[in-house]
């Protein structure tokens, strides 16, 4: 699953060392000032980590609470347009920007919004918030490819990897640009030149930010070597999950289900467990230092804040991890 080197230079020889955990390199800020190579690193959510005490474009002081986000989806219902899912690999939802206390906002740019069916459709999610226009414009994928070389590779590794289920690709990744990538202090608008932001640097540098953290969180191998693959005949238990990706990860992320509760199942009739059954997603939580861009991630477990750590049943083998359909991966 290695990617290519999706680097895009806002200015020549502006390069950082490479991620934490031995990823490409990274660019030296996404307005290529170098700026942020000297500022202190300082933790998110860190008493530190204020605005007043530091600068908002090389320390992350809005969204400070990071998750790297995955799907497994078992069809796309795009199938007959070529957009299928990766082989042995769990797809790309996206890289979120959480408040120090667990809460969100959304859609925090509306001049940056390029969502056509924005959900929710207010910056808040209620009737009282700012209505977010939906989009009508080019679609993200064009602007990619206006860049170039570094757009373009970028644009081919997320057409494998970042997959969306009912849309086409180009439509998901408008909404969590729009939706989360607007709302990170490091990718505000006054992080980048005017001349980046026509170009829209921003959006290369959040895709590549947002695949450059999947890459290092490779979910699918980490279970497969523990003997937990997807199965239609075999449940598996939320413990044992639980235990391979917190000891691979460094701390206990939070598991998502859906489907039907344990207790609606035949298996678990008269059980008070109402956990959900079908294996869905994993939510990678991070306290970051410096800049988001530079993928210093501090694991943090999913109950930081004291919330529920995952949405599935708790019995025995109520789990399930399933298996494609036939014709939704690539061969």
């Amino acid at each position: 699953m290695a990617r290519l080197g999706l680097l895009f230079l806002a200015a020549a020889g502006a390069v950082q060392t490479a991620m934490a955990h031995g990823g490409n390199p990274r660019p030296g800020g996404p307005f290529g000032s170098g700026k942020c190579l000297r500022a202190k690193p300082e933790l998110s959510c860190s008493a530190a980590a204020q605005p007043g005490l530091v600068d908002s474009c090389c320390v992350e002081t809005f969204g400070g609470l990071v998750l790297s986000t995955q799907f497994w989806d078992t069809y796309t219902g795009l199938e007959a347009h070529g957009q299928l899912l990766p082989k042995n690999a769990w797809t790309l939802h996206g890289l979120w920007p959480d408040f120090c206390n667990g809460s969100w906002t959304q859609y925090c740019d509306l001049a940056r919004q390029y969502d056509p069916h924005p959900s929710p459709n207010t910056t808040t999610g209620t009737s009282s918030g700012t209505p977010v226009p939906p989009y009508a414009g080019p679609t993200v994928d064009t602007f990619l490819e206006a860049l170039g070389k570094p757009g373009k590779s970028l644009l081919q590794w997320m057409n494998k990897y970042w997959i969306a289920q009912g849309q086409p690709n180009t439509e998901f990744w408008a909404h969590e640009f729009s939706k989360h990538a607007t709302c990170f202090s490091t990718f505000a608008p006054s992080c980048f030149s005017e001349g980046a932001l026509k170009r829209h640097n921003d959006l290369l540098t959040f895709f590549d930010v947002a695949a450059e953290y999947y890459t290092r969180l490779p979910t699918y191998d980490w279970l497969a070597a523990k003997g937990i693959k997807p199965s239609n005949a075999t449940g598996y238990s939320l413990g044992e999950i639980q235990k391979v990706l917190a000891a691979k990860h460094g701390a206990v992320p939070y598991i998502g289900c859906s489907g039907p509760r344990f207790n609606e199942t035949a298996a678990g009739k008269g059980s008070l467990d109402n956990g959900r059954t079908v294996f869905t997603e994993v939510w990678y939580y991070y306290h970051v230092y410096g800049q988001v861009q530079a993928g210093k991630g501090k694991p943090v477990e999913a109950s930081i804040n004291g919330g529920s750590v995952s949405s599935c049943a708790k019995a025995e083998r109520a789990v399930w991890y399933y298996e494609r359909t036939k014709g939704s991966e690539r061969k």
